[in-house]
């Protein structure tokens, strides 16, 4: 940040909120996107079963282990079901790296049982240009190591589904954190600046106005902050 006094109000503001609130929310609703496998996408369509094994690891090792059974989570609410003790403790785990209280690094590893020959759908590549030659692969899909893969930006699409704060929520289920809650497969905005609940609005009427949004909104709000940007302003402002 290049105004110190912003700069300044800003961590005022996170710390009151961390104070108040805490991470346990977020945390919560983010564990719930790695038990329920949504990162999957498509993949996740179609599946016999999928078993999703996350682990803490320190010092190299595994140090604690969560098995969930990722069909038996919804992908439209947070309700934790049966998985309820193991959530929960990997919920707390999550909550403890947010507020930096601890060093957090997680692996998971993903089982998904699905009929021989069916289709999976990696990540595609986006090739602006790809001339005007005849016969060119009108698909590139994202490989590593040769193995079919996911795109990083996809996966933390996936786990930042987490915004059931908006008016359509009730509908419409989660939708990814975004400053305008903009949902590019429906080709839509949920929170237009023309209702002053994008996260711009509400980030400025909290820092410049004290205007204190509700606690969904401010859950909201931080959820934008963990996930980063450039959040500029403009001249004529």
């Amino acid at each position: 940040c290049n105004n110190a006094d912003y700069q300044a109000r800003l961590q005022q503001v996170v710390q009151g909120y961390v104070e108040t609130h805490g991470f346990a929310e977020l945390a919560r609703r983010y564990a719930h996107n790695l038990a329920n496998g949504r990162f999957l996408w498509r993949n996740r369509i179609g599946a016999e079963s999928i078993q999703v094994v996350v682990s803490q690891v320190q010092n190299g090792q595994a140090s604690t282990t969560w098995n969930f059974d990722a069909l038996a989570l919804s992908l439209r609410d947070f309700d934790v079901g049966t998985a309820q003790g193991d959530l929960a403790a990997l919920a707390k785990v999550i909550e403890q790296g947010l507020a930096g209280e601890s060093f957090v690094l997680l692996e998971v590893t993903t089982y998904v049982r699905q009929g021989e020959g069916q289709e999976v759908f990696p990540s595609q590549e986006l090739i602006l240009d790809r001339g005007d030659k005849k016969g060119q692969k009108s698909k590139t899909l994202y490989t590593v190591n040769q193995t079919a893969a996911m795109h990083s930006q996809k996966i933390g699409n996936a786990l930042r589904t987490i915004d059931t704060w908006y008016p359509d929520a009730d509908e419409l289920g989660p939708i990814a954190v975004e400053p305008y809650g903009s949902v590019t497969s429906q080709g839509k905005a949920y929170r237009v600046p023309k209702d002053k609940i994008d996260f711009y609005s509400l980030l400025d009427g909290w820092l410049l106005k004290d205007k204190t949004p509700d606690p969904e909104q401010q859950h909201y709000v931080m959820a934008n902050l963990i996930r980063g940007g450039v959040f500029g302003e403009s001249e004529k402002d």
